[in-house]
């Protein structure tokens, strides 16, 4: 995507610099509160996969949508979520987006348009397809994004919002079986697929800035698949080398999404290692900040348990 990378403003480039840092920033200091225990429960980490989230929300207004999955700090982020917020909520404080009751696996911000993380496999697909359908009724130019992982795309949920969506009223089995790549199911739908590398930031935002365009003007959804990898295990405290080897993993690691394009900048002259290094301090303050928002913070109090639970 050398071509994108020679006619996007700095400005553009940077924030995509920016927002992925401040991303591994984020957490690697939910790391640090795991392992000090101020963060408890379940906790699964976006690092290495930067780049999607930011490709994609970058080309999103705040009164877009999105949904997201049980890996969800980072689509939390690139949305606008503030990280004091999102931090407090993983410490279960008061102050949290979502006062402390939603954590790591549910935080959401539906002011900004972040319709939260869910937990179960393929939840959050429906709730997308339904807030696209509301801007279709309402006759509005937004769009809605849902991020999901190749385990949904066997889950109910999948076929049923895309045949939603399409419009479709056929699934010929043939397409629907032995596939190459998960775009490929789009076929199905009548619906465009694409396939792009997850790893790399540009790529990532020139297909997805094609399909929310397309939303935007009416034609309808595409399935973007971003070949991508995590770094840490399925969840912080997994054994993955019970299922991947270290070699795999250092091989991805070596396509770092950050340091690749920190790489890329510094060699066509965008970015110096001056402004790199201020860069990455402002994150790394920025997370500092956060996470001692979250550790002064209040917890909420007991009887508040049943409040914005339920609807009333």
């Amino acid at each position: 995507m050398s071509a994108l990378l020679e006619i996007m403003d700095k400005k553009t480039l940077l924030s995509l610099l920016e927002k992925m840092i401040l991303i591994r920033k984020f957490e690697e200091a939910v790391i640090k509160g795991l392992e000090s225990g101020k963060i408890r429960g379940a906790a699964h980490l976006y690092v290495g996969e930067e780049a999607v989230a930011v490709g994609v929300c970058s080309n999103l207004k705040k009164e877009d949508w999105i949904s997201s999955t049980h890996r969800g700090h980072g689509h939390c982020i690139a949305k606008g979520v503030d990280p004091r917020y999102m931090m407090a909520e993983l410490y279960g404080k008061k102050s949290g987006a979502c006062k402390g009751k939603g954590g790591s696996m549910h935080i959401a911000d539906v002011s900004l348009g972040m319709l939260g993380a869910n937990g179960i496999i393929g939840g959050g697909i429906p709730i997308a397809t339904g807030a696209a359908f509301t801007q279709k009724f309402k006759g509005t130019k937004n769009v809605a994004v849902c991020f999901f992982g190749d385990g949904a795309v066997n889950q109910g949920t999948f076929h049923e919002s895309l045949n939603l969506a399409s419009y479709a009223y056929t699934f010929p089995c043939s397409k629907a079986i032995k596939i190459r790549s998960i775009s490929e199911r789009a076929q199905s739908y009548d619906i465009p697929g694409v396939a792009v590398d997850g790893m790399d930031v540009l790529a990532v935002y020139e297909a997805s800035k094609k399909a929310v365009d397309n939303a935007r003007e009416g034609r309808g959804p595409t399935l973007i698949e971003c070949k991508t990898y995590r770094f840490r295990g399925h969840f912080e405290g997994d054994d993955d080398q019970a299922y991947r080897t270290q070699q795999e993993v250092l091989k991805w690691k070596n396509r770092d999404p950050i340091a690749n394009f920190k790489t890329r900048l510094v060699s066509r002259h965008v970015l110096t290692e001056r402004e790199f290094k201020a860069i990455d301090e402002t994150a790394s303050h920025k997370i500092e900040g956060a996470v001692r928002y979250a550790d002064e913070s209040p917890f909420p109090d007991p009887s508040e348990v049943l409040e914005d639970v339920y609807a009333s």
